[in-house]
């Protein structure tokens, strides 16, 4: 198993465990062992997926809920029901399992906690090896780094640039562009245009790169402390051992 992204993970994976390993970034349902969901509030789910794409009309989606959500298998509703085909929700719901893991999984210092015998309600569709979730975990990762490594535009509001005179841009990226209004963030819109969060992070780091989108400064380290007597200096009448005190800090410092 591919090291550095949840010890946790690897244990699990090795016991067959089934449950719910909840993050702080986001929750890995697990089956035998194996991945058969993942969510994220930085993540648009399946149903976003489905639904803004025009797919699925929201009101099939709330209805395999409704239905079938008790049960824990509204995915398998959808393709019985005639709403989508085997192979749209496998690929759909797969897209939306690496997308949320790739959250859930992000560096963390809060606590890891595994809940054993929790399903989610969606239900199995295809389950994944851990293995391939932390490897292609740590691919995206070095994949953002590899366009423009200032991952501070991954929470900023997205605010474009004008392009310089000539500079092609994309039908896709345009849309981004068209809805980022300078407050919205990159988690918002892929909400918004229904697009999975990572391919919307990639693209903004891509036209951040390109100057479309701006970069945030990154904040300067705070200013060492200075010392509380350093202000007695100030006085009108300064006490001479005050001073030799004041230059023996700075030479010690240099």
């Amino acid at each position: 198993m591919t090291a550095g992204v949840s010890p946790m993970l690897t244990r699990l994976a090795a016991e067959k465990a089934t449950g719910a390993l909840l993050r702080d970034h986001g929750t890995l349902y697990l089956v035998d062992g194996r991945v058969v969901h993942a969510e994220s509030p930085s993540s648009p789910g399946v149903d976003v997926l489905l639904t803004a794409a025009g797919r699925l009309p929201r009101e099939g989606w709330d209805e395999a809920v409704d239905r079938a959500g008790a049960l824990g298998a509204v995915g398998r509703f959808l393709v019985d029901s005639g709403r989508l085909h085997d192979g749209e929700l496998e690929i759909c719901h797969l897209g939306a399992v690496f997308d949320a893991a790739f959250f859930a999984l992000a560096p963390t210092t809060g606590p890891t906690r595994f809940r054993y015998g929790v399903g989610h309600w969606f239900g199995s569709v295809r389950p994944v090896d851990t293995e391939a979730v932390e490897r292609e975990t740590l691919r995206r990762r070095e994949l953002l780094d590899s366009v423009w490594p200032y991952p501070a535009v991954d929470t900023a509001p997205v605010v474009p640039r004008p392009a310089a005179p000539g500079q092609p841009v994309g039908a896709r990226h345009r849309a981004l562009l068209a809805a980022a209004d300078g407050v919205r963030t990159p988690a918002e819109l892929a909400r918004l245009l229904g697009r999975p969060a990572f391919h919307t992070l990639l693209d903004v780091r891509r036209l951040a790169s390109a100057g479309l989108v701006e970069t945030p400064h990154e904040a300067p380290p705070p200013a060492p402390a200075v010392p509380a007597w350093v202000g007695e200096v100030a006085t009108p009448d300064p006490d001479i051992a005050l001073l030799r005190r004041l230059r023996d800090a700075l030479e010690a410092a240099l």
